[in-house]
């Protein structure tokens, strides 16, 4: 006969983890979420994919006490120092009003404002997981408020639990994959991280695991990477980086789904539409409340510890990639550039890198496209 266990399924942190997932997902559907922290309870609701209708049921409820939370790097562009971002009294403001203030050039009217602390945070590092724009509707409650029974509720401290969840990965299948010019490459997947994404290792020829493994970590890019755009060199990068690691008889391109420097493809198309405008991409970014580069290489450690890499040569421009994987504890022997083609397209991009992100390129002696 069946005895009912008093065992659970899940585990406390199984549970808290599942917390932040649901939460990040009701965020994505445009949903209020409710986040319980120590001093204080928030409703929010995430602008990027709120409706007029859903903003105006909210501010309804809120009865004019519901706020706009906007980032530092958003703040800034508003000419207000705000190291933790800040939370705009909104009552009165319609929606297209409030997504101007939010994340809009032409903002005309700054109503009042308070610091944020440390929920600031916290709500850029939701954002940040679930692919939005950083910018939240928000409204202080009591923890038992009956106008948002149903919704998600997240505890605020249990969010802090999710940098250890981003590197728990595990391969879940790998296949030999022949590519163009390169017949022996083996594709591993690894899934794992709080949206339990897909990440893929390439793995070229058969890397001597007792020496420095060539390793290319490499961000994904639809429009460079698939559709070959002119405003990148990242498709280049792609598949120069793979040729590199043929041409030293072996080595592993990890391949990051962190598009948009780790905004999400909807971000990165604002952001153009805001280049189109004459910004570059760090200031367009901080136009839709982002700082520089959003992006993170917890997986990337994960895959490389998985597949038992303890030592690399790193192919990159990018400095934050080699102080990421050292910092993990790995020996980085060797740093490698690796270069696309400059074109009239992509020049002020490859030159804002240099310039203002600190990636060790100069431009003017890189191939340049034919004309």
């Amino acid at each position: 006969m069946f005895q009912p266990s008093s065992a659970s399924f899940f585990s406390a942190d199984d549970r808290s983890q599942i917390a932040c997932e649901r939460a990040i997902s009701e965020m994505r559907y445009g949903r209020p979420v409710v986040i319980e922290g120590q001093d204080i309870t928030y409703a929010v609701l995430a602008l990027d994919t709120a409706t007029p209708e859903t903003f105006h049921r909210f501010a309804a409820l809120a009865n004019g006490e519901h706020t706009l939370f906007v980032t530092h790097a958003r703040s800034a562009v508003l000419d207000i120092d705000a190291p933790s971002g800040l939370f705009f009294s909104i009552d009165g403001f319609a929606y297209e009003e409030t997504t101007e203030l939010a994340y809009g050039r032409g903002a005309e009217r700054l109503p009042e404002w308070l610091l944020a602390s440390r929920q600031g945070e916290m709500f850029e590092r939701l954002a940040r997981a679930a692919l939005l724009l950083p910018a939240f509707v928000c409204l202080a409650i009591k923890s038992a408020d009956g106008r948002f029974d149903g919704c998600a509720r997240l505890a605020a401290d249990t969010f802090d639990h999710t940098p250890a969840a981003e590197a728990d990965f595990a391969i879940v299948a790998r296949t030999r994959v022949p590519l163009k010019g390169i017949e022996a490459a083996e594709f591993v997947v690894f899934r794992g991280g709080v949206a339990q994404r897909d990440q893929v290792a390439i793995v070229v020829g058969t890397p001597d695991l007792s020496r420095p493994v060539p390793v290319r970590i490499h961000s994904s890019c639809l429009t460079g990477d698939l559709f070959g755009s002119l405003k990148c060199d990242c498709g280049d990068q792609l598949r120069e980086g793979l040729l590199l690691l043929e041409q030293r008889g072996g080595g592993m391109l990890l391949y990051l789904d962190q598009e948009g420097r780790g905004t999400g493809i909807a971000a990165k198309m604002r952001a153009y539409g805001y280049q189109h405008q004459g910004l570059d991409t760090v200031d367009a970014d901080a136009v839709l409340g982002f700082e520089e580069d959003g992006r993170r290489y917890d997986a990337a450690v994960a895959m490389l510890v998985a597949l038992g890499v303890g030592s690399v040569e790193l192919l990159t421009n990018n400095p934050r990639k080699l102080k990421a994987l050292e910092a993990a504890g790995f020996t980085v022997h060797r740093r490698t550039p690796v270069m696309g083609v400059v074109t009239a397209e992509n020049r002020n991009y490859l030159a804002t890198k240099a310039r203002r992100s600190g990636h060790l390129l100069d431009v003017d002696t890189m191939r340049q496209a034919a004309e």
